[in-house]
């Protein structure tokens, strides 16, 4: 997770004479991992030397907001459904019409969190956190993997600097879309600073509040079928049965094509053994995470698999997919298994949930693993990026 490409010159010196613009609206949409990743890098930018000259801009849709910790800081909007924003996006590109004027005067660079890159005459850094519609088209809908087929390689040709979250991603772009490896920067993402071992009183009013029993599996995941959940659901059947575990906690809003996954569900002998908690506040996430026995990130595909350092930095042990960036991210604190047949992840999590000394290795090596992943080094990383851009070479 080291290996990403640093601006060869002092950035703390660089002023950038002008607004940097920072898309928040998946913050302010709730678009789980996407919002996440929005959201604490702004909290955190504001605090390195862009700070002075910080603007946001979102697309407020029905019900959004601002997170209040960001509210503070100048902004500018648009209030339009997600698809006409995207549609509108998406023209002004192939007609070459700029939306420079949504934004302040002078903006010296324009960064956009998520997979859309407004047309702009001033520098952009584009954020792409997986390709996974490449990969698994069959996983999204129809409309939106027709979107972006077309849309992403224009936007990742048209931003001045791409930042991938994983060197995982960064190899996906360049092999698909033959983007220059000097203009992709890997700037990974990290556990939020509250993810930490919460004390004991905290876990138990967390599992009464969710009715949950003493042993639980948990995986954090919007429910859609690169998430793997149907196998993961099989593969608890066993563990059940054989008297390992009481109950299989999904934490994820229901998410699209998951029709297959709750008919698996409806007919499973341990439907009522598997809670659906749906949305989870962000303040309950430490406590359910380390009263669980075990947290599993079974998914075919993830760009980088934030959960996974959240749960280790709660110190619960960890079992995740050999697939994508999950090994990148895990590195040695994680037990591997393949994602594509019922048996291994059975086997895996056998293995987890009986060796006790397995487990205790899992814990310690997943709190040293978190411990290298901070949003103050992102901030700092991303802010040397956006002076990369935006400084005249000699």
């Amino acid at each position: 997770m080291n290996k990403w490409k640093r601006p060869t010159f002092n950035t703390w010196a660089i002023n950038p004479m002008g607004p940097i613009v920072v898309d928040i609206s998946p913050a302010v949409n709730s678009k789980a991992g996407l919002g996440r990743y929005a959201h604490a890098l702004v909290q955190h930018l504001q605090h390195t030397w862009v700070g002075p000259w910080l603007h946001l801009f979102y697309n407020r849709r029905p019900g959004g907001a601002l997170p209040a910790d960001v509210a503070h800081l100048p902004a500018r909007r648009v209030s339009l459904g997600y698809k006409p924003w995207r549609l509108c996006v998406w023209a002004g590109h192939l007609l070459h019409v700029p939306f420079d004027r949504l934004l302040p005067r002078d903006t010296v660079l324009f960064h956009a969190t998520e997979h859309l890159l407004l047309p702009l005459r001033t520098a952009t850094v584009l954020t792409v956190h997986d390709l996974i519609f490449e990969h698994f088209p069959q996983f999204h809908k129809p409309l939106n993997y027709f979107f972006l087929k077309r849309a992403m390689p224009l936007f990742v040709r048209r931003a001045t600097a791409i930042i991938a979250v994983s060197e995982t991603t960064r190899r996906d772009l360049c092999r698909r879309y033959g983007v220059s490896a000097e203009r992709v920067y890997v700037v990974p993402e990290a556990p939020a600073p509250h993810f930490r071992p919460p004390p004991a009183w905290q876990v138990q009013r967390v599992r009464q509040h969710y009715g949950l029993p003493p042993r639980y599996l948990l995986t954090v995941g919007t429910i859609e079928p690169r998430k793997n959940f149907t196998r993961l659901l099989r593969a608890f059947e066993s563990l059940v049965t054989r008297g390992l575990v009481d109950a299989l906690v999904i934490a994820g809003q229901r998410g699209w094509l998951a029709g297959s996954f709750f008919q698996a569900l409806a007919e499973s002998p341990v439907r009522n053994q598997v809670h659906l908690l749906g949305y989870v506040p962000d303040e309950d996430l430490p406590a359910l995470y380390a009263g669980a026995t075990l947290f599993v990130l079974p998914s075919l595909y993830e760009g980088f698999g934030l959960p996974l350092l959240e749960a280790m930095a709660c110190g619960t042990p960890v079992a995740a997919a050999r697939a994508g960036a999950l090994p990148e991210v895990g590195g040695d604190a994680a037990w591997y298994f393949d994602p594509h047949t019922v048996e291994a992840i059975e086997e895996a999590l056998h293995r987890c949930l009986t060796d006790t000394t397995l487990r205790q290795e899992l814990i310690q090596r997943g709190r040293v693993r978190a411990a290298r992943f901070s949003w103050q080094t992102t901030a700092q990383r991303t802010a040397e990026v956006y002076a990369q851009v935006f400084t005249p070479t000699s």
